[in-house]
């Protein structure tokens, strides 16, 4: 069966259990914990003969044969059991619970579609894009707000594919959601790597990716997708923590990551006396340049402390750490000098799940330390004006970003020429500022738009009504965000 047969398979069943009031983030989570039980049992057959991480109490086995009430108090015991395991089992059970509702249909599930397969015979490819075309379809149901967690895959290939991850490296995700940019460097390095020795073939499987994620639920997902994926084994390549609280230790050649949206985190504090209180959570790192609650602020600090000398890293940045002040121009004061800050692309609005999102991805590489600024000159593409996406009616492709990933020139960065020319061609994409140019500018504004907006120059050239009103959604959408955010600053 092809990934998108099984896909469509999978999602089948959703349809039964959306009548019971079981949402798409739901489905998914359970049919999670329903793979790896089968899974874990397929390994124990030939040709494998694996042990089972699975007490043999708690096995697919012990499941199947069971049915009715005694089946749903079976596997409600078994969640309970798992979820407080160490490891790989920690990660995908942890904090899980039982959402069906209806023992009949948990038996359908279980017995009809996942007992059905034999899942551990299908290639890596096939059910690992199954598995992520379940979590795509999950993302695009806005209500449930899993989108935040799923950046668009068009947009981590050509990310990846200009990084350029090779066999022997270290790489790293800090905001890993579900997986996709580590997933997405496997895909590279198995394609541009065809003969590779089982030695990198183990370590690429066991030792090459690492990814942290917050949120236990997302966590869950993105381990199950890497594992589907062929990566991972008895040590998790994703930790459910926040890798912003301190330094690991840990460092990468390596680094790709899109955070999650949003200007500052806090936390809720509760009186003795039931008083309810907002504080701001402010990371204090001696690795740090600023202190501050800015959360972009502090993952673009922290990418660029995790990575080794001469390591590469991408990360997508909301617009506001472009031109923020205070903190924010200390930081790119101090990254343009102390970094290669080499290449800016900036994205289109209505490519992502999350409305109303202006961002870039900003690449920089570390360093050794030296006297001199080590950003001589910073490549801008625009991809912003005058180039229009929806999620429905437009989705971003890879194929936009041919024409990037020609400029960017990813074998041989010292040789790129700019596009835009005052003269013979204004409208062009792809733009080069040096270091003085950059410094100079007020605050150190790096938010650099040249290009006319074409279909604002008449009346007549005005876009489609739709498009205008997707366009103004999302002005609106981030100036409700920053209003917000600035709300809660001033309370703080």
């Amino acid at each position: 069966m092809s990934p998108a047969a099984i896909t469509a398979k999978l999602w089948s069943f959703c349809n039964v259990l959306r009548d019971d009031g079981m949402s798409y983030g739901d489905y998914v989570e359970q049919l999670t914990y329903l793979l790896f039980l089968k899974m874990a049992d397929e390994r124990t057959r030939p040709p494998y003969k694996q042990q089972s991480p699975i007490p043999l109490k708690y096995g697919w086995q012990k499941l199947m044969a069971k049915d009715g009430e005694t089946l749903f108090e079976h596997y409600q015991q078994t969640l309970k059991a798992l979820s407080r395991e160490s490891g790989t089992l920690g990660i995908i059970f942890g904090k899980a619970e039982n959402k069906f509702k209806n023992p009949a249909k948990l038996r359908r599930v279980a017995a009809d579609l996942i007992d059905k397969e034999n899942w551990s015979a299908m290639s890596a490819d096939v059910k690992g894009d199954a598995y992520e075309g379940l979590l795509e379809k999950n993302a695009q149901e806005t209500k449930s707000g899993a989108g935040q967690y799923f950046t668009p895959r068009p947009l981590i290939s050509r990310i990846v594919e200009v990084i350029a991850p090779r066999p022997g490296e270290r790489i790293c995700d800090p905001a890993c959601g579900t997986g996709g940019f580590l997933l997405a460097a496997q895909d590279f390095i198995l394609r541009n790597s065809p003969h590779l020795t089982n030695t990198q073939k183990r370590r690429l499987k066991n030792d090459a990716f690492r990814g942290w994620e917050l949120v236990d639920n997302t966590a869950r997902l993105c381990a199950m997708n890497l594992l589907l994926h062929g990566i991972g084994g008895d040590t998790p390549p994703v930790a459910v923590a926040d890798s912003l609280r301190n330094d690991s230790g840990k460092h990468f050649e390596v680094v790709m990551t899109n955070p999650p949206f949003g200007k500052s985190s806090s936390t809720t504090v509760i009186s003795a006396t039931g008083k309810t209180t907002k504080q701001k959570d402010t990371v204090l790192r001696d690795d740090f340049w600023v202190t501050t609650s800015n959360k972009q602020l502090n993952f673009v600090q922290h990418v660029k402390s995790i990575l080794t000398i001469n390591g590469r890293a991408a990360i997508v940045v909301p617009d506001n750490v472009l031109f923020e002040g205070g903190g924010g121009e200390t930081v790119r004061r101090n990254l343009l000098k102390e970094y290669d800050v080499h290449t800016l692309l900036r994205l289109p609005t209505g490519i992502f799940y999350a409305q109303g999102v202006k961002a870039n991805v900003l690449f920089f590489d570390r360093k050794p330390a030296c006297q001199k600024a080590w950003t001589t000159k910073l490549w801008v593409y625009d991809l912003r004006i005058n180039a229009r996406f929806t999620l429905k009616t437009n989705p971003l492709a890879a194929a936009d970003l041919d024409d990037f990933v020609r400029c960017y020139n990813p074998k041989n960065c010292h040789k790129r020429a700019a596009t835009w020319d005052n003269k013979k061609n204004p409208q062009g994409r792809w733009r080069v500022y040096n270091y003085a140019e950059l410094i100079a500018r007020d605050k150190t504004n790096l938010d650099i738009s040249w290009l006319r907006d074409d279909s604002l120059a008449t009346l007549t050239d005005l876009p489609k009504p739709e498009q205008l009103i997707d366009d103004m959604m999302n002005d609106l959408t981030a100036a409700l965000s920053e209003l917000k955010a600035i709300k809660k600053e001033i309370k703080a």
